[in-house]
Parts: structure tokens; sequence; C-alpha cells
């Protein structure tokens, strides 16, 4: 049975992406996975990473129950609104706090790239934005995409990275956002 782990990243607890969350977690639990949601702003944790050497921040409690969480998940899901052409800081804080050398990479001497540790888990990106898709793909070049995909996920091993962007939110009718809301359980229900 696979074992899914969802990441909400925003930080409002009445925003659409915790909705868009609540809805991957229905559609997984259909289809009898085992499943856990966390919403990143329930979390205790300091986002600023002090020191460059991931291995010798001290780590709290909740930074280590999510690394361990992420160590049992095969496919893992994260849900946050593209802001400033990526994602919120509070994500970003989380993978550099989470994300450490010796958990999810660690150099190797005389090697450009490090070794990947977490290579056989896969991921879904689920990503609202005001923008237009066509504009963020085409006008920006997809920096926040291409970031966690490529230089995050990507670099730790995580793959294939799938992308669902929903856009633009702002302006959109309520008949919109239960197509999206639909979607998004049934992406759950295929773990896809």
């Amino acid at each position: 049975m696979k074992t899914v782990l969802i990441i909400n990243a925003h930080p409002n607890r009445e925003s659409f992406c915790h909705a868009l969350a609540e809805s991957y977690h229905a559609g997984v639990r259909s289809s009898r996975a085992e499943v856990k949601l966390i919403n990143l702003i329930d979390m205790e944790f300091d986002p600023i990473l002090k020191t460059a050497n991931s291995q010798s921040a001290e780590l709290e409690p909740d930074i280590l129950n999510v690394q361990e969480e992420i160590s049992k998940a095969d496919h893992l899901v994260f849900v946050y609104p593209n802001w400033w052409g990526t994602y919120p800081a509070l994500l970003k804080g989380f993978f550099d706090r989470v994300f450490t050398s010796g958990f999810a990479f660690q150099y190797r001497s005389k090697a450009p790239l490090p070794e990947k540790l977490l290579t056989g888990k896969s991921a879904r990106v689920i990503v609202t934005m005001d923008t237009p898709a066509w504009y963020y793909s085409l006008g920006y070049r997809k920096p926040g995409h291409n970031s966690i995909k490529r230089s995050i996920l990507g670099l730790c091993g995580i793959s294939p990275v799938k992308i669902t962007t929903l856009a633009p939110i702002r302006n959109s009718t309520e008949e919109q956002r239960k197509q999206w809301l639909k979607k998004v359980e049934e992406l759950g229900e295929k773990l896809r």
C-alpha cells in the first residue's frame, strides 16, 4: 500500500490551498492508501537556517517528526500559492530546515553533485496563482516550478515530479473553484 504525505504550505488556514489539500486528502483516502496531511502553519520551527552547514543546526521536534514522515512516504504532495514567482517564505524555510544534508542529500568528496537520499519517492506539486499560467510559462519561464522540481526535489532524488497549476485564482468563479477541487480530488484518487 502506498503512503502519501500532503504538505500544505499556505500560511492562512482559511485559504483555497487548504481546501485543495483537503480535497487531495479525501481522494487518497477513497483509494485506501495511507495518507497524512501536514499544514506548515501548525508546525513549530524556526524557518530561518542560521548556519551554512545544515547538519550542525539543532532540529526541533516538529522537524524531526516531518523528516520521519517524509522517510516513510512513497509520494509527497506540496500545495502552495505562487507568490513573487515562486513559493511562500514558509515553504522555503521548511526546505532549508527539513531537507538537510544527511537527510535529503549528502555531499561527496571530489564530486560536484551530492548523493540523492530521497530516491524512490515521487511528488505532485499543486500551485495556485493569480498570473495566467500561459504568461507564467512564457513571460517568466516558470521560476518557481523549475526551482521546486529541479533544484529542490530533483536534487534530492524525488522523481517524477508532476506539477498542477491552477490559475488565475483572482477573479475565478465559484464554479471554477469547484471544478479545481474536483480535479485535485481525482488526482488523489489516482495517486497522481
